[in-house]
């Protein structure tokens, strides 16, 4: 089986549309069809039915899938223990976090390694989306989660405390809300994922069944940023804020971690060994 084939295999797979995986990979539909062609007729084999809605595995296809799937794991696998080799401070490290841990700590930690190591490029994905690092999706990632992957280094960032915020305004206009009231007679803002989550919701702790719902943001960013507007009550790590000026009403008894997460390949590559020591700096600030 060809590499570059199997590849596009793989996406296709995931994605289900020629489309979907010419976009995943950056190339166009006629060059997924075209490598598809080639590998059923390399293998002699159909490998999917075109379907109303998609691309759908055939038997043959469902074989090649597991032993394309075997042939991706070993070349990341090699390619992570190539890169864990490399000791020059260029290239590129991929970093992985939200946008608020973008904005505060990640991209204030770039600006001060480019000063040293300025050959360094650091390519930053702020999303809630969890990045595969066994895959090489990313070499770096900075999460709340710690993950239970034995191949995944990880270390403490911050230990943090959440808090329940307002503006100075806001409290002046409403009031501080009464604990055990549910937020009777409050407007909030909530983080939209809680929502999505299908788990009963609250504010560090506290039921919203009696709040008002003034917004909801799909990214903590936005969170802060209604907050700081004056738009309700809502949940931020404690650190981040004070940092925008807010003003604390409550705050939870058990703190929460920060994580930075690596591949146990990658960790010792020079390049990537820079940026998690400037991004752990930047946090110890």
């Amino acid at each position: 089986m060809n590499w570059d084939d199997t590849r596009v295999f793989l996406a296709l797979c995931r994605a289900q549309t020629l489309r979907a995986a010419a976009r995943s990979l950056g190339v166009d539909q006629a060059t997924v069809g075209r490598r598809l062609a080639s590998l059923e007729a390399a293998l002699d084999a159909t490998l999917f039915l075109r379907a109303s809605n998609g691309y759908v595995l055939t038997a043959a296809g469902e074989v090649v899938m597991r032993a394309a799937l075997d042939m991706e794991a070993s070349a990341s696998s090699l390619e992570r223990q190539i890169l864990g080799l490399d000791e020059r401070l260029s290239g590129v490290v991929r970093v992985t976090t939200t946008d608020s841990f973008a904005l505060d700590f990640i991209i204030p930690a770039v600006a001060r390694l480019r000063l040293e190591h300025p050959s360094i490029e650091v390519q930053l994905q702020a999303s809630t989306q969890m990045l595969n690092l066994s895959k090489r999706e990313a070499d770096i990632a900075v999460r709340t989660h710690k993950p239970d992957n034995p191949e995944l280094v990880v270390r403490r960032l911050a230990r943090w405390h959440s808090g329940l915020f307002a503006s100075r305004a806001y409290l002046e206009r409403q009031g501080e809300p009464a604990q055990g009231t549910a937020f009777a007679g409050h407007d909030l803002v909530i983080y939209q994922p809680y929502l999505d989550s299908g788990k009963e919701v609250g504010l560090v702790g506290e039921p919203i069944a009696q709040g008002r719902i003034a917004l909801t943001c799909t990214s903590g960013l936005m969170v802060r940023q209604a907050l700081a507007q004056g738009l309700g009550l809502g949940e931020l790590p404690v650190p981040l804020g004070e940092r925008d000026g807010l003003c604390k009403v409550w705050q939870t008894r058990k703190p929460y971690d920060v994580w930075l997460v690596t591949h146990q390949d990658v960790r010792h590559t020079a390049r990537v060994r820079a940026v998690i020591e400037a991004i752990a700096e930047a946090f110890a600030d």
